[in-house]
């Protein structure tokens, strides 16, 4: 259940870890590094914390995401993802909220990992993931406007009609060097020469502009002139977050948040990272790394954390192909943070915003929205609905709402799909047309057939047709067709069964599949309704339906004698 894929190199395959491999993993970290530096304090601050709490969550988080991971080249750290719903409690609940609701979704994901919820979050609608990820960019979007317009606003709502309102109203204060400036360093990562990946756009523009606005005094905005000093908060010692019940019962929603949206992005970057290098992860470990990961970035003070999909890809390009590129990628975090503190608070903040931006870009998923009209009205509904939740009401909602929705319309697909066949001659597949010709003649028998899954849509309809029946001897029950069964739909048959009893008509179970069958044995409905009402196929089904016919007749001559 929980086999980090760094220890089971070390024990089944310590080959792997020749002098090259082990100098290109290292290399690999370091460029993952530098992606990782520029877009660690840019989530810091739009999470509205501390820049120097997104590097110090990249330290602690993504090393141990690297050493507990159940894949082998997992980058993790602070993504956008996270800053809407973390800029939120941050708000609400201050800094020990923030730290109580990583520690708490960190225990959520152990227990998700524990329970086996590896491949159950894998099957989140892709409408509801896409909905809230575009969601999640028009907000991270509209995060850094302040920025890059250098607007110079202290105090932005954090409401999407409010926070734009705002905006409107302060156009006439956008700062020009400012604007300048930020339309400058986008036209620079989007045309930054290919060929120089040993220094990453992000970075490259980074230092580019910190050096021209410090230089020439460009009167911008900087972390410093934001935030003060950084250099002295920027402390390492652990602190065990200060919780109390009533605050734990506040941030149960939003905690729970964080774990299913750190358990999708990291399997989804998982799944990914598979695609690319071949190998297999493992899910559920995946998720109680994730889970270990949150819960000491809490301790050390940061923000939470998940697997990054560009961090991980670039790890892959770049020759990572074991954890030791994401445990080096962490050192090179932590040792740059140690040696560059002073010169990090130069940073401007319309540099941030600007890669906030092409961050936010590439979330977007166009194509999602340029076929919206191809795809099913239902899928549809719930891109559109999850994606204006997340934008004008929560992102707690979104998901909320996304998943109520998609179970709902789940539901509906495997009613339409299941259905009752009673005239069809397909239901005597697998006999010659004579014995065809003479079954139907059979008195008092009926044949039914369920296709599809028996869950609770499809049984009461079954239970509908069945109560309709009149002067029925023997029911038979094709099942043939039924993969699954739940529990409604054995109560369905349950139903059924009890009607034949009080009528004296026999039941009788015909080709049932496994999954139905055990729920039956689980039950106790194979002794109740006897083994012996139990066919393998259809031709035994219709002896036994002869066999009790001729008993009910035996009876009621041996009955009129008596009587007589």
């Amino acid at each position: 259940m929980f086999k980090p894929k760094f220890f089971t190199i070390l024990k089944n395959k310590p080959q792997e870890f020749t002098f090259n491999r082990i100098f290109t993993d290292i290399n690999a970290g370091l460029v993952v590094a530098f992606i990782a530096i520029p877009l660690s304090i840019a989530f810091g601050i739009a999470s509205g914390v501390m820049p120097e709490k997104g590097l110090i969550t990249a330290v602690v988080a993504g090393f141990l995401i690297s050493f507990f991971s159940g894949s082998r080249v997992q980058i993790g750290g602070p993504t956008g993802a996270f800053a809407i719903i973390v800029y939120g409690i941050i708000r609400t609940y201050g800094t020990n909220g923030l730290i109580t609701a990583t520690t708490m979704a960190g225990i959520f994901l152990i227990v998700m990992g524990l329970l086996k919820f590896g491949r159950i979050i894998r099957y989140i609608p892709d409408p509801i993931t896409t909905g809230f990820t575009n969601g999640i960019a028009v907000i991270l979007f509209s995060t850094q406007i302040n920025d890059f317009l250098g607007l110079g606003l202290s105090s932005i709502p954090s409401d999407f009609v409010e926070k734009w309102a705002l905006y409107i109203k302060n156009f006439s204060n956008i700062n020009t060097p400012t604007l300048a400036m930020g339309i400058g360093i986008l036209l620079f990562i989007i045309f930054y020469p290919k060929k120089f990946r040993f220094l990453p756009a992000p970075l490259a523009a980074l230092i580019v502009s910190t050096l021209v606005v410090n230089f020439f005094s460009l009167p911008i905005a900087t972390i410093f002139s934001r935030f003060g000093d950084i250099t002295k908060s920027a402390i390492w010692a652990p602190k065990i977050p200060a919780l109390n019940f009533g605050l734990i019962c506040q941030l149960f929603q939003p905690a729970l948040m964080i774990a299913i949206l750190a358990g999708i992005e990291s399997l989804l970057s998982a799944v990914i990272a598979d695609g690319m290098t071949g190998k297999k992860h493992r899910s559920n470990t995946e998720l109680i790394a994730q889970g270990i990961a949150n819960i000491g970035s809490a301790i050390f003070g940061g923000i939470p954390a998940t697997g990054a999909i560009v961090r991980t890809a670039a790890n892959v390009n770049n020759g990572g192909r074991t954890p030791i590129a994401g445990i080096a990628h962490a050192f090179f975090i932590f040792m740059i943070l140690l040696a560059f503190m002073k010169y990090i608070v130069l940073i401007p903040m319309v540099t941030l915003a600007s890669i906030l931006f092409m961050s936010a870009f590439r979330m977007v998923d166009f194509n999602a929205f340029k076929e919206i009209l191809k795809a099913p009205v239902s899928d549809s509904i719930i891109l559109v609905t999850t994606f204006v939740l997340t934008v004008f009401v929560s992102l707690v909602y979104a998901i909320e709402m996304g998943i109520i929705l998609a179970s709902l319309l789940f539901m509906k697909r495997m009613s339409d799909i299941a259905n009752i066949d009673t005239a069809s001659n397909d239901i005597y597949e697998g006999m010659d047309n004579d014995e065809i010709s003479d079954r139907k003649r059979l008195r008092d028998t009926i044949v039914y057939e369920i296709n599809g899954p028996f869950f609770f849509g499809a049984a009461s309809t079954f239970v509908e047709q069945i109560e309709k029946i009149r002067d029925c001897k023997v029911i038979i029950l094709r099942m043939r067709k039924v993969p699954a069964m739940d529990a409604t739909g054995y109560h369905a048959l349950y139903k059924i069964y009890k009607k034949c009893v009080a009528t004296n008509t026999s039941l009788i179970l015909c080709q049932i599949q496994k999954q139905p069958l055990r729920v039956l044995k689980n039950y106790g409905f194979v002794d109740i309704l006897g083994r012996a009402n139990f066919s393998l196929n259809i031709n035994t089904a219709f002896r036994k339906a002869e066999e009790y016919m001729r008993y009910l007749e035996e009876y009621k001559k041996t009955f009129n004698i008596k009587k007589q």
